[in-house]
């Protein structure tokens, strides 16, 4: 994917933020979506529609964070996440999804996210990026 205002936004920030993103999501208003709730935190979001994308994205831009949806069109989010991780065992990548089934969280920690946000609960995804909670049990619900 080409870098265009669609897809990639920089803008400056009061506070000193480097963090970059990449957003896997197959629904645009649902990138949208997540695009409000990190936009104080990341300098620079990247997207990409579906996980056939996501490996080549992330190669591209190395971003500090992965937002990876599980059902996508192509290529789902979990097979997308084993890919990422093979190729770069460090990234971080946290799943968020409307699915809350433990079969997929459990997935979701075999494939290599280290966390996972349900879309009903976004605000999450903000104190997760700041460092405000902890990840470690990020995987299974509370």
């Amino acid at each position: 994917m080409r870098e265009n205002p669609a897809y990639a936004r920089r803008r400056p920030r009061a506070t000193v933020s480097t963090m970059t993103v990449l957003v896997v999501e197959d629904s645009e208003p649902m990138r949208r979506t997540i695009r409000n709730f990190i936009d104080d935190l990341a300098q620079v979001v990247w997207e990409c529609p579906d996980g056939a994308d996501a490996l080549a994205e992330y190669t591209r831009h190395r971003p500090d964070w992965v937002l990876m949806d599980i059902k996508m069109g192509k290529v789902d989010g979990l097979a997308a996440t084993r890919q990422i991780k093979a190729a770069f065992p460090n990234a971080r990548v946290i799943m968020v999804t409307s699915y809350d089934e433990q079969s997929l969280r459990d997935e979701a920690q075999l494939a290599g996210a280290c966390g996972y946000v349900l879309k009903e609960n976004l605000r999450e995804l903000a104190s997760i990026l700041s460092g405000d909670v902890r990840l470690e049990s990020r995987i299974d619900p509370e």
